[in-house]
């Protein structure tokens, strides 16, 4: 039985934005039990008017006899009537919150003696660790902008450069029991919307092209749109589907202490966002409406993951020890068995069981695959869009035959997703590059070298110390304006299917996210706050169709977009590093992890290069002929079998004493 007798003062510093409280977490029924809804909120005391830095403060009872974890968070708090239901019901929507991979830490038995000590969020332990928010209550609506989206017709709005500000406003009145996002008053004109001064919706602006790239509130006149500019506006809203968004456009004023002239504005309504991904043009109108103008938007719609809680305890969404550099990444497992090179060419086929495994088995700190849905929304392994199955032709309908079938196949080209789990793994299925007559790979007769094992197979039965690269495929649109598949799934749900088995048996291996759509890692990031993302690009290249997306098209862009976002780092092509090797300084100089993939990483002299230019980690294809590792074994089973030797001999160190 625990006793709670020990009063303790919770006290940190740090600067809020407005609307932003601060709360504590932790380990103990009284912090929550990592729960950031059930945490305890400070009040602000102090405020430090030369720094603007803020002293916030609370108390709690905690256990005398056990030891308490805990993290300072900051949160917008959002109190909203239910019906049938005494008082408001509280939900906190997290901003920011402490990452260290370790807590703080309260001992048992301690007590503070009436000593007067502040923390400084987000450091202790000689480390600062600060990130945003995922989503819990609220969604996240993205507005896109770029390749010259704004079009004035106007001729004395031809070439200038425009401000462009986004307000969300209330539109459905209709249910009580919700919070009102931006909610206004009947008696207001749009410009008492555009004038209210609010904490919630949150609004906020990322400018992909800039030094300083991360999202930052958005000001009172908006951010300036350049030609060539990519810029993200992001809203977070607790009831999108009842949400409209006035946009304003202002002409730029470079003369110090002029206002921007209000040029025009627009809606974006909630029919003109059908989907969770998608794009809508709309007209602009003048103050006098008139029509002057056109923009085009692209826009993403992220909702939190259903069916799953995530909580406090820890993150290792950017946590990257510095001893894990030139890590070795086995491509597809064991790697590609469907090149036109057969010597290149794994003898294991490729995303399975076995393939994965003998990887692991040859050293591999970690293993690349790639994963996707069946029909009936199965993650499964496999890389492709599209496969093969063959059909014998009846007999005597074929014209002029003779009745014997021998030879007589019809190779049916399937995409994925029309098929089901149970019909993938029955139907005799062919790699898009295999030979029919003559496959190239014969084993039927093992259940581990089947194609398509389930993502959660993977993730109970092989070695848990060998890290996961997870890639997730979804189509992306070429620069040509046509798409690589039609995609019936709808985007949340395609990936919180895919993200709760990860959550669930995940455990304690180091497991990656990725993909090369920038959307699907934005969405990744948002949706859960324990695994890192990794942006996949292929950046500038030879061998490749461009993507439509300018945050797919060099690595620079890449950079901007991944610490706009707060991700990981970026899994680039070899090609374009090889090409240009400062560009790893580049990466690294902004705190980022880099891997990359490529052909070019089948050499042993070329996965040395990589490795003394700092590369974090290389994906490769047979790590079984081309690693040079002496030991073949994962780097985070060694530094587990270290820790272990570490805790007995302090276990041994304290009973001997």
């Amino acid at each position: 039985m625990k006793m709670f007798g020990r009063e303790w003062n919770f006290r940190v510093t740090l600067r809020t934005t407005p609307g932003e409280c601060v709360g504590v977490v932790g380990n103990c029924h009284q912090l929550g039990n990592w729960n950031h809804q059930n945490g305890i909120l400070l009040t602000k005391s102090i405020v430090n008017s030369s720094d603007g830095n803020e002293i916030w403060q609370g108390t709690a009872q905690l256990p005398v006899d056990q030891e308490v974890y805990f993290r300072y968070f900051t949160c917008i708090v959002l109190d909203h009537v239910v019906e049938n239901d005494e008082g408001n019901k509280r939900d906190l929507i997290v901003r920011r919150w402490e990452t260290n991979i370790s807590p703080r830490l309260i001992k048992i038995n301690s007590s503070q003696n009436d000593l007067i000590h502040i923390d400084l969020f987000g450091t202790y332990n000689g480390e600062t660790r600060v990130d945003r928010g995922w989503l819990t209550k609220e969604t996240v609506v993205q507005l896109k902008l770029y390749n010259d989206p704004i079009r004035m017709w106007k001729k004395s709005l031809h070439g200038k450069a425009f401000r462009v500000k986004v307000t969300p406003v209330e539109v459905d009145v209709s249910c009580s029991n919700t919070v009102r996002d931006g909610g206004i008053d009947e008696s207001w004109d749009v410009q008492d919307v555009r004038n209210a001064v609010k904490s919630w919706p949150l609004i906020e602006v990322a400018a992909m092209n800039n030094g300083d790239c991360e999202f930052k509130l958005q000001q009172q006149f908006g951010q300036l749109m350049d030609r060539g500019s990519y810029l993200i506006l992001q809203a977070q809203v607790t009831k999108p589907e009842s949400v409209t968004f006035l946009v304003d456009f202002y002409a730029h004023n470079l003369s110090i202490g002029d206002s921007p002239e209000h040029i025009g504005f627009c809606y974006i309504l909630q029919n003109n966002m059908t989907q969770s991904d998608g794009s809508a043009t709309v007209p602009i109108t003048s103050p006098k409406h008139l029509a002057i103008g056109q923009l085009k938007v692209d826009y993403l719609i992220v909702r939190p993951i259903s069916g799953f809680e995530c909580e406090m305890s820890v993150s290792f969404a950017r946590h990257w020890k510095h001893s894990w550099r030139g890590l070795e990444v086995g491509h597809r497992g064991a790697g590609s068995s469907f090149k036109e090179a057969l010597k290149s060419c794994s003898s294991i086929r490729e995303n399975t069981i076995a393939s994965l495994a003998h990887a692991a088995k040859h050293g591999a700190d970690m293993i690349e695959f790639d994963v996707q849905l069946s029909k009936d929304m199965v993650p499964v392994i496999y890389h492709d869009f599209y496969v093969y199955t063959a059909m014998v032709k009846k007999l005597g309908k074929d014209e002029g035959s003779n009745g014997n079938t021998e030879g007589h196949v019809d190779m049916l080209h399937l995409p994925i997703k029309e098929l089901t789990l149970a019909q993938l793994q029955k139907l005799k299925i062919y790699h898009v590059k295999e030979n029919t007559r003559v496959p190239k790979l014969n084993d039927d007769d093992f259940d581990d070298h089947q194609p398509f094992p389930t993502l959660q197979r993977a993730l109970e039965h092989l070695d848990p110390h060998v890290g996961f690269n997870i890639e997730i495929k979804w189509t992306m649109q070429l620069k040509d304006g046509s798409f690589e598949l039609n995609n019936p799934f709808e985007l949340n749900l395609y990936l919180d299917t895919i993200l709760k088995p990860v959550l669930q048996y995940g455990g304690t291996r180091k497991i990656i996210f990725s993909c090369f759509h920038p959307d699907i890692c934005t969405m990744l990031r948002m949706k859960q706050n324990k695994y890192p993302v990794m942006f996949l690009t292929q950046g500038i290249t030879a061998k490749f169709d461009d993507y439509h997306d300018p945050r797919t098209h060099n690595i620079p862009m890449g950079v901007h977009f991944v610490s706009a976002i707060g991700i990981l780092g970026l899994c680039v092509h070899s090609e374009d590093i090889l090409r240009d090797p400062t560009q790893v300084a580049l990466v690294q100089s902004r705190g980022l992890i880099l891997f990359c993939w490529g052909e070019d990483n089948n050499d042993q002299a070329t996965i040395r290069y990589l490795k003394n230019l700092g590369l974090n980690g290389i994906i490769y294809d047979k790590i079984d002929v081309h690693s040079a590792k002496e030991t073949k074994e994962s780097i985070f089973l060694v530094e587990a079998r270290q820790e272990q030797k570490e805790l007995i001999k302090i276990a041994s160190s304290t009973s001997g004493s």
